[in-house]
């Protein structure tokens, strides 16, 4: 009589996913299978090996990066630490979970990208120019029926902080990653009051605002437009926190 193959257990949700393959991939570097200063398998090796989604990959990545055990290396890949880094400052985007983190994150955001949007406007070149507008019209243009273009969005902005010329900057953001924008953790536009597609083109406009000033080198043109699009999503987002809290009073 065959024995009958093991089904792939039930598990419902990518944060808990996510834990699953950090503890995974934890007990494999504890236990030396995947050796200090060895390069990590590649996003999608790790997703057929472990039967997950790139979505659940990166989180999980993002984890063992905020918690010292590795570090990614842009364009090469992500590296188990010689001597894991237990000390400093520790952003777990995978923490992002509440309204109140999202707002928490929005007021980083905006004393962090502000600076970044006049700093890219003095100092961006044609081709980062060329890249911001790419994933403006991917974003503007790109967006599927029902889409929330999350990615387009998230590279538009790692665009103008590459743009600053500062790797802290872009180190930044790619530490945090597409975590920061709100549509990744909540339903921004029915917390607005808002239809999904016109809630896409009040961003759409504020995002051109942004690049409209960056592409005439106008640096306080560029911050006014930074800060205007993060604090609507920043106001947008507070009066529905306090909406449910009154709810629940």
């Amino acid at each position: 009589m065959d024995t009958p193959t093991p089904q792939p257990r039930a598990r419902r949700k990518h944060r808990s996913l996510a834990q699953e393959l950090v503890a995974e991939l934890s007990q494999q570097i504890r236990d030396g299978v995947i050796k200090r200063g060895e390069k990590l398998p590649t996003e999608s090796a790790i997703m057929e090996a472990q039967g997950v989604s790139r979505t659940v990959v990166r989180e999980a990545l993002s984890r063992l990066q905020a918690s010292g055990l590795v570090e990614t290396r842009h364009g090469i890949g992500t590296f188990v630490l010689d001597a894991p880094n237990t000390i400093g400052l520790r952003i777990d985007p995978a923490t992002i979970v509440t309204l109140r983190d999202v707002l928490a994150i929005l007021e980083l955001r905006i004393s962090l990208e502000v600076e970044s949007a006049g700093l890219a406007a003095q100092r961006r070149t044609p081709e980062q120019l060329e890249a911001m507008r790419e994933f403006l019209e991917a974003l503007n243009h790109g967006t599927p029926p029902g889409g929330d273009g999350v990615a387009s969005d998230f590279q538009f902005h790692l665009q103008i902080a590459e743009a600053t010329g500062n790797r802290y900057f872009s180190d930044i953001m790619n530490h945090l990653g597409a975590a920061i924008i709100p549509r990744t953790r909540l339903n921004s536009a029915r917390l607005a009051h808002d239809s999904q597609q016109h809630y896409l083109q009040r961003l759409a406009r504020e995002h051109q605002e942004i690049y409209d000033a960056i592409a005439r080198q106008d640096p306080d043109a560029a911050r006014a437009a930074m800060r205007l699009h993060l604090t609507n999503s920043r106001e947008r987002l507070r009066q529905a926190h306090e909406e449910a809290e009154a709810m629940r009073s």
